[in-house]
């Protein structure tokens, strides 16, 4: 969207698959525009392929194979006739060379300029920019010398525990927390091995583990016009292996000043970049009332329904109608928020199984009744097909109410509706974190899960003997009569 648009869309290629994919297609219906969907092999009979207008086959079994295919994907949009590409997340959602692609095959990207995608895509070098827009930052190193004395100098300045991150990474990988100077020079090298072959690239910075952290993310969206808005904050704290489980906004006791303070440095972030569009500034913000600028997501966030929830908007509209040229319809004082939203990922896999991811047949899949408040974006139906190659997400669940407690428990009368047969799920584990005492207390930080392990991941405890009598007399109870054809009056008849 670097180049002012002012033609209005009819057609949009959604360059994804899965949830992501239906709920585009969902806002684009509604607008009036013809949705084009892409797939692999694999996906020929998802349920984005089936909700499409049209759909386009890529080949391939494996994401590298077609989802990830910058050529194809431009050739896909050219064939359908589709005058712009949403990249949903994930994938090439933040990959600056496909928005590029796109704009010089005379394509609308709906996402921001590829420059801005550039200007985020290094942590260290998104870092530096931070700092000269006047954006708090975790005191720390992210530099351009990766030798161990460079970082055990800098962690002994910034005093330990530290955090190491690949500068190129996300998704929690190469990310390692040290607690002393002899195990760093170990864990650099770790870390370093697993951006590598994460990421292609091993680069690291070092900054300060800020204890009992939260993370609280604040919305922004960008026109061609030079608006910029924040559209309040979400609270992302409670996590897995720096993995996303449950987000929710407003983020409970965030002070209006404090809302404030957050949004306008999120708003300086995205205008030091020249930013357009949808995108989320994600920031540490300790016990004392602090915020640290940790990264931003160039992208519309899988998050992003519990914004929609508090302010009566659709993000996704906004994308089509800021890449057409329009400007924002509403000043920074007129943005809503209402009540509060909570949102949990669904997803298929163990959790009693260091929560592997699960394959199969969903041979059963019914979703919780529709009502006020009630929101599941999914992208999967019975008789689906989840396949390996691919991330387990099915969908999420989203409740608002006029309180964080209405919510809650609005969510947990969904979970308690929701049903899966045919593959493990997460289903109990989002359940116990939404019913815990401390959850509904709102106690929050990024340590909540390992800290109420045993509650959230009980151990599973041997069936008793009453269970097994109980099962026998079922069995024989149900097992149909049978008589031998030579004694009608034989005892083992």
């Amino acid at each position: 969207m670097s180049v002012p648009h002012t033609q209005p869309l009819n057609s949009v290629l959604i360059a994804n698959r899965g949830e992501i994919a239906c709920r585009v297609m969902r806002t684009a219906k509604a607008m009036g525009l013809t949705t084009v969907a892409v797939h692999s092999a694999t996906d020929s009979n998802a349920r984005h392929v089936r909700e499409a207008d049209i759909a386009v086959n890529l080949g391939g079994r494996k994401a590298s194979e077609s989802y990830l295919q910058i050529d194809k994907l431009i050739e896909a949009a050219k064939a359908s006739g589709a005058q712009a590409i949403h990249p949903g997340y994930g994938f090439l959602s933040e990959n600056a060379g496909f928005a590029r692609a796109v704009e010089q095959a005379g394509l609308i990207f709906l996402g921001p300029p590829a420059s801005a995608i550039d200007a985020m895509g290094s942590k260290s070098a998104a870092k530096s920019l931070m700092e000269t827009a006047g954006v708090p930052l975790v005191p720390g190193y992210h530099g351009d010398a990766q030798d161990a004395a460079t970082f055990r100098e800098a962690s002994a300045r910034i005093g330990y525990p530290v955090l190491l991150k690949a500068t190129a990474g996300g998704g929690g990988k190469g990310m390692k927390v040290v607690e002393r100077d002899e195990d760093l020079a170990e864990a650099l090298a770790s870390a370093q091995r697993e951006a590598q072959s994460s990421f292609g690239d091993s680069r690291m910075l070092v900054e300060k583990y800020v204890l009992k952290p939260r993370h609280v993310e604040i919305q922004v969206f960008a026109d061609q016009h030079g608006h910029c808005l924040y559209l309040n904050e979400r609270d992302c704290s409670i996590q897995r292996r720096h993995q996303k489980v449950v987000e929710e906004a407003p983020a409970p006791g965030l002070t209006p000043h404090m809302r404030q303070a957050m949004g306008e440095a999120a708003v300086r972030a995205a205008q030091a970049i020249g930013y357009v569009g949808a995108g989320t500034v994600e920031f540490l913000l300790d016990a004392r009332g602090d915020f640290f600028f940790m990264e931003m997501n160039t992208r519309l966030q899988v998050e992003h329904p519990v914004t929609e929830a508090i302010t009566g908007l659709d993000l996704v509209a906004w994308q089509i109608r800021v890449a057409q040229g329009e400007p924002l319809p509403i000043t920074q004082a007129e943005v809503p928020l209402n009540g509060h939203a909570i949102e949990v990922r669904l997803y298929a896999e163990d959790p009693a199984n260091d929560f592997l991811p699960a394959t199969g047949t969903l041979t059963l899949y019914r979703e919780s009744s529709a009502g006020p408040g009630r929101r599941v974006d999914s992208g999967v139906a019975e008789g689906d097909e989840v396949s390996p190659f691919y991330d387990p997400m099915l969908g999420k669940l989203i409740a608002w109410g006029q309180t964080r407690e209405e919510a809650r428990l609005r969510l947990l009368a969904m979970l308690d509706e929701f049903a899966i047969g045919g593959l493990r799920t997460n289903l109990g584990f989002l359940r116990r974190i939404i019913a815990h005492p401390a959850f509904a207390d709102a106690e929050l930080d990024t340590g909540f899960i390992p800290r109420y392990q045993e509650d959230l991941l009980p151990a599973a405890e041997g069936l008793t003997e009453e269970f097994w009598q109980m099962a026998a007399q079922a069995y024989l109870s149900a097992a149909p009569v049978t008589v031998r054809a030579d004694d009608a009056h034989s005892p083992w008849s």
